[in-house]
């Protein structure tokens, strides 16, 4: 492994540490740590570094020894990763891929890829490494959103899905490194879970009174490709690594046989597209954010983010303000927005509902993240808790979806129905079964349940005798009772962030 020193003026800073010792005066528990810094990252690095490296029967050497060279120099730029892209490495990101996934544009799907497998491996490496790998253009496809909208989608073909995977996974080992604790989306070793529970902690133990609810405006679409190339050049000089992103920036998108040119945006659905959106959040949003609340924040400023997705919290107001005003300057400088109508600054926290009664505003405003709504509330002894419910309109949105299938599958068996209602109860619980949400997890069963014997009383015009006695057998039988399965934020986020 080669690596060499900053000479262009393209430094990345060295991250500042959390200062324990200001948190112990306090009297702040370790566990909110994670929302102000960045946590530790030796669980991450057990998934990646399980990919074989160049050498045979040693797994993983080569890519650790890349990860602690950038954690000792937050200034080194690799200057020879492709090396690390091995024919095993390659077939392990194969089989990482998601079997039952669309195929695109050349229509080969993973099981017909997976026919005379090491020939199209070695093939595939061979191309990758003299430069005669050709990145395809993506499939578009749309999805409904919750409000009514379409979210385009990028569907790569198999072997820019392989190898965009390999890629991802070298340079993971260099940017989890240098990302920053409060970023959690599409990282190894966390999860949305782990943002929600920064977030509460975050509200609940810092001194927050004030949050700013934000969101980008086509974010993946707006992505600028020449910002995006020099924020990679702080770190990697492997030319044959940048030539590879820049085919993928550069594919184009395929619509109905239509090929269309991409000078700006990545295709969301593409496997290196989340790792290209952190390193790009990063030196945009990230850095800029926590050299703010150093220099400027004259009270706590705390940070959570997924994505594009993030919320802030404020001690005072004008500091809320004046970062919302530089923090849309900043953005329009790299192409980016915040959506005028989804971006709100609000009043939340343990003092927010006694002080809007006071000025006769009612109840506190609430907030929406990673599918939860975030309200002020009161435990049972009367102290300020942040209280969470599964958002009533992607609720609805669930419902209906499994309302048109159970139509379409209205004359199939009942316990076949049952079966796949089972998995999809059950997936939805495993996400929204956090503590002070069981309401919700109740009513959701109950209207699925409500829907499922619509749908059988339709199939005939009997009517069938003690239809509830048989009806409430295939509930209690298929359909997963409401249980919390999550601990609360607090208590998961010491166990995760031992300091």
């Amino acid at each position: 492994m080669h690596v060499s020193r900053e000479s262009d003026g393209l430094i990345v800073p060295e991250k500042q540490t959390n200062k324990a010792g200001r948190n112990e005066q306090r009297a702040i528990p370790a566990a909110a740590e994670s929302v102000e810094g960045r946590g530790s990252t030796k669980g991450n690095a057990e998934r990646t570094l399980l990919v074989p490296d160049a050498e045979p029967g040693k797994r993983g050497i080569g890519l650790r020894s890349v990860r602690d060279a950038a954690k000792r120099d937050k200034t080194l730029r690799f200057t020879a990763l492709l090396h690390h892209i091995t024919p095993e490495m390659l077939q392990d990101c194969y089989f990482e891929l998601k079997r039952s996934a669309a195929p695109g544009v050349d229509g080969v799907t993973w099981h017909a890829y997976g026919q005379d497998l090491e020939e199209r491996i070695d093939d595939l490496h061979g191309r990758v490494h003299r430069g005669a790998y050709r990145a395809q253009p993506s499939k578009r496809a749309w999805i409904p959103k919750a409000d009514g909208r379409q979210r385009p989608l990028g569907i790569a073909a198999l072997e820019d899905k392989i190898v965009q995977y390999a890629v991802k996974t070298v340079l993971e080992q260099i940017y989890e490194e240098d990302f920053l604790g409060f970023s959690y989306g599409f990282r190894p070793g966390r999860s949305c879970h782990n943002a929600l529970d920064a977030l509460w902690v975050g509200i609940d133990k810092r001194k927050v009174n004030w949050v700013l609810d934000a969101d980008m405006r086509g974010f993946f679409d707006n992505i600028d490709h020449e910002w995006m190339m020099k924020f990679l050049e702080h770190r990697i000089a492997d030319r044959r690594v940048l030539r590879l992103i820049r085919k993928w920036l550069r594919a184009g998108v395929s619509e109905d046989g239509q090929w269309s040119r991409t000078t700006v945006g990545t295709p969301q659905g593409s496997v290196i597209s989340p790792l290209l959106a952190n390193v790009f959040l990063h030196y945009v949003l990230d850095q800029w954010v926590n050299q703010w609340r150093k220099r400027h924040a004259r009270g706590e400023v705390i940070i959570v983010r997924y994505a594009d997705d993030f919320v802030m919290g404020f001690q005072h107001r004008d500091d809320a303000e004046r970062c919302l005003r530089a923090l849309r300057t900043r953005l329009t400088e790299f192409g980016l927005e915040l959506h005028p109508e989804k971006t709100r600054l609000i009043e939340f926290g343990r003092y927010a509902a006694e002080r809007r009664e006071k000025r006769g505003e009612g109840a506190p405003e609430t907030f929406d993240f990673l599918g939860f709504t975030h309200c002020c509330g009161r435990t049972r002894i009367g102290a300020f808790t942040i209280k969470r419910k599964s958002i009533a309109k992607r609720l609805r949105a669930k419902l209906q979806a499994i309302q048109m299938q159970l139509v379409q599958w209205m004359h199939r068996p009942a316990a076949e129905m049952g079966k796949w209602l089972r998995s999809v109860v059950q997936g939805w619980m495993n996400y929204h079964a956090v503590p002070g949400n069981i309401r919700c997890l109740d009513q959701f069963r109950t209207q699925v349940a409500r829907l499922w014997l619509h749908v059988l009383r339709r199939r005939s015009q009997k009517r069938r005798k003690r239809i509830w006695e048989w009806f409430a057998r295939l509930i209690d039988r298929w359909l997963p009772k409401p249980k919390i399965l999550h601990p609360y934020p607090n208590e998961r986020l010491i166990v995760n962030n031992p300091r």
